[in-house]
C-alpha cells in the first residue's frame, strides 16, 4: 500500500483559524466587537453585505444583519423580517419587557419564517453566511439568528443529458444538493427514507447527503460508507467525482466501482434494493453504491416496457459491449496468425482490399481508433451542435480520404466504425470508457501473440473482474454469488423477467426484508400471475350472464 510522505495535515492553521480550518473566535455579547471580528474575517469581501439596525426608539436594541450579495433570495429576507423590524420600530417599547433573550424576542415578534434558529459558535455562523443564509447579530446577546435565505443562481431542472430514454420520467439531477434530495424523496415518501448530512472538504465545505433505506440497507453497509467518507481531509471537492475516486475498492483497475447516474428514478429504485445514494452538492451526478458490472447493463426504461423487448435489448446491449472491446484484437489476431480460419471468398476480398497499402494492419486499426478518440474528444469540449458535426464530416472526410490514398483499408474503417457504434449502446459512460481502454490491450496481445494474445487477454480481464468488489459485494454478482439468494437475482441480469416475478430484492437487502412484491391478503387464493384463473372465470360467467 502507498504510505503518505510528508505533512499529514493540510495546512490552513492561522490566527483565527484551527487546524480544520475552523474559526476559532468567539461570539461575544457586544455587537461592536463581533462587528469587528467579522471585519477581520472577511476583510477584502466587497460581496459581503453588513447592515446595521436600531429597532427601537425608546429602547436600544441593535441588530447586525450578514449576507452574501447574489446568495439570497433578497425577496424573502425583505418580506419576512426586514418589513416586519420597520413595522415594529416606531411601537413602544413593552415587547422589550420580558424575560426572553433578545434572539427569542427576535424570534417571536420580528421573524414571519419557520426556518429560524439560534445559533452559538462563530463558525457556524460564518459558514451559513457562506451557504447563502443570512445571520442577525443582536446586541447583548450570546447568541445570533441564522435565517433560510438562500437564492443563489442554479440551473433549473431538465432532462438528463447522458441517460435519455423513450418512456419514463424525463427530470434529472441538478447542481444544488437539497434539489436532488428532494428529487429522490417525491419518489419515495416513506419516512425510513433517511438522510445524513455532512460537510466534505476544508476549504470547499461542500455539503453530501448520505441516503438510504434504514429498514431496507445493511448496516455495516451504511458504516463502511460514512467511514470511507471519514477517511481522508481534502482540500476541496467541486464534483462527485473526487468522492468516486477516495471511497473505491481497487483505485488501479480501470472498471468503475461506483455508479454515477443523473437520473432520479434510477437512484430510488437502487434505495429499494438496500443501496446507498451519495448526492453532492455541485454536481449533477450521484454516486450508488454497491453496484456490480449487471447493473452498468440496466437502464431505467427496462422496467417501464414489457419484459420481452428489453430481454432482447438486454442481450444484444451485453453483445454489443463484448464486441466493442475484443473485435478489433480479434480481427488482428485472425489476419496476421491464423488467416486459414478466414473463409476463402472473404479472405480474398480482404486481401483485394489490402492491395497497395504499405502499412501493416496493426498500424493501420491503431492510429484510425487513435483518430476516433480525437474526434469523441473534440466533440465534446467544442460547444453546441458543431462538435457532433466535426466529429461526423471529420470522421467520413478523413476516413474516405485514407482509404483513397491506399493508406487505410476498408475493413478497418468498418471495424473501427461499428466498434464505436457498439460503444454508444452502452447505458453507462464509465463502463465504456472502461472497454475503451482495455480495447488497445486486446489489441496490442493479439498482434503480438495471435489468438493465444487474444484468449490470454480474454482471461486475465475475467480473473481482474472476479477478483473486484465494491462494498464487500462481488463484481460479478450475481452470476459469481447467485446462491446467496437462490439464484433468485438471476431473474434481472441478461435476460429481465417479467415484473411479478421478480419477488425478490437483490442480495444488497437485508434478509428479513427480501420480498418486495406480494398478494394482498385478501387475495392470497389467486395467483402471483397477472390474469388469474380466478379473473378469468369470472370474466367467462359475467359474459355468459
Amino acid at each position: 500500500m502507498a504510505k503518505q510522505q510528508g505533512p499529514t495535515k493540510i495546512s490552513v492553521e492561522g490566527i483565527y483559524h484551527d487546524k480544520e480550518n475552523k474559526i476559532n473566535m468567539e461570539l461575544s455579547t457586544s455587537l461592536e466587537e463581533n462587528i469587528k471580528n467579522l471585519d477581520i474575517l472577511f476583510k477584502d469581501c466587497v460581496d459581503v453585505v453588513k447592515r446595521e439596525v436600531d429597532i427601537s426608539k425608546q429602547i436600544p436594541f441593535r441588530v447586525l444583519g450578514v449576507y452574501i450579495d447574489g446568495m439570497i433570495n433578497r425577496e424573502l429576507l425583505d418580506h419576512f423580517f426586514l418589513s416586519r423590524i420597520i413595522d415594529y420600530k416606531n411601537l413602544n417599547g413593552s415587547i422589550f419587557e420580558s424575560d426572553k433573550t433578545p434572539t427569542q424576542i427576535i424570534m417571536e415578534h420580528f421573524s414571519a419564517t419557520f426556518d429560524i434558529k439560534e445559533v452559538d459558535k462563530m463558525d457556524d455562523i460564518v459558514r451559513s453566511i457562506l451557504s447563502g443564509d443570512s445571520a442577525i447579530f443582536v446586541d447583548d446577546s450570546k447568541k445570533a439568528l441564522v435565517i433560510a435565505t438562500r437564492g443563489w443562481p442554479n440551473r433549473g431542472v431538465g432532462e438528463p443529458a447522458t441517460e435519455n430514454v423513450v418512456r419514463g420520467a424525463r427530470d434529472g439531477f441538478t447542481e444544488s444538493v437539497r434539489f436532488n434530495t428532494v428529487l429522490i424523496r417525491r419518489r419515495i415518501r416513506d419516512t425510513k427514507l433517511k438522510v445524513k448530512s455532512l460537510s466534505y472538504g476544508i476549504r470547499s465545505r461542500t455539503d453530501v447527503a448520505v441516503m438510504y433505506m434504514e429498514d431496507i440497507a445493511k448496516p455495516e453497509l451504511i458504516d463502511e460508507v460514512m467511514e470511507r467518507l471519514d477517511k481522508y481531509e481534502v482540500d476541496a471537492i467541486f464534483d462527485s467525482g473526487y468522492i468516486e475516486q477516495l471511497i473505491e475498492e481497487s483505485w488501479k483497475s480501470p472498471f468503475p466501482q461506483t455508479q454515477a447516474t443523473e437520473r432520479p428514478d434510477k437512484v430510488a429504485s437502487s434505495l429499494l434494493e438496500g443501496k446507498v445514494a451519495i448526492v453532492v452538492d455541485n454536481s449533477p451526478f450521484v454516486i450508488i453504491v454497491p453496484t456490480t458490472l449487471n447493473a452498468f447493463f440496466q437502464a431505467s426504461e427496462d422496467y417501464y416496457q414489457r419484459w420481452q423487448i428489453m430481454s432482447f435489448t438486454r442481450v444484444l446491449r451485453y453483445l454489443v459491449s463484448f464486441l466493442s472491446f475484443t473485435l478489433p484484437g480479434f480481427y488482428i489476431a485472425l489476419l496476421n496468425f491464423q488467416a486459414g480460419m478466414i473463409p476463402t471468398p472473404f479472405a480474398i476480398a480482404i486481401a483485394a482490399a489490402r492491395a497497395g497499402i504499405t502499412f501493416p494492419s496493426v498500424l493501420e486499426i491503431l492510429v484510425m481508433e487513435l483518430t476516433f478518440e480525437l474526434f469523441r474528444e473534440a466533440g465534446i469540449r467544442i460547444p453546441g451542435a458543431i462538435g457532433h458535426v466535426i466529429g461526423l464530416v471529420g470522421g467520413i472526410v478523413i476516413g474516405q480520404a485514407a482509404v483513397e490514398a491506399r493508406i487505410i483499408s476498408p475493413m478497418i474503417i468498418i471495424i473501427v466504425a461499428f466498434t464505436a457504434i457498439c460503444t454508444f449502446a452502452i447505458p453507462d459512460y464509465n463502463l465504456t470508457s472502461a472497454f475503451r481502454l482495455i480495447r488497445f490491450f486486446f489489441i496490442i496481445a493479439s498482434a503480438l501473440f495471435g489468438l493465444y494474445g487474444f484468449l490470454l487477454a480474454m482471461l486475465f480481464v475475467l480473473a481482474h473482474l472476479s477478483s473486484l468488489e465494491s462494498f464487500r459485494v462481488p463484481y460479478l454478482a450475481p452470476y459469481c454469488a447467485s446462491d446467496r439468494n437462490e439464484f433468485k437475482d438471476l431473474k434481472d441480469t441478461i435476460l429481465r423477467f417479467p415484473t411479478f416475478m421478480q419477488v425478490t430484492r437483490p442480495i444488497f437487502a437485508k434478509e428479513n426484508q427480501r420480498i418486495r412484491i406480494r398478494l394482498k391478503e385478501d387475495r392470497l387464493d389467486q395467483d402471483l400471475e397477472p390474469g388469474t384463473e380466478n379473473g378469468n372465470n369470472n370474466n367467462s360467467n359475467k359474459r355468459g350472464e
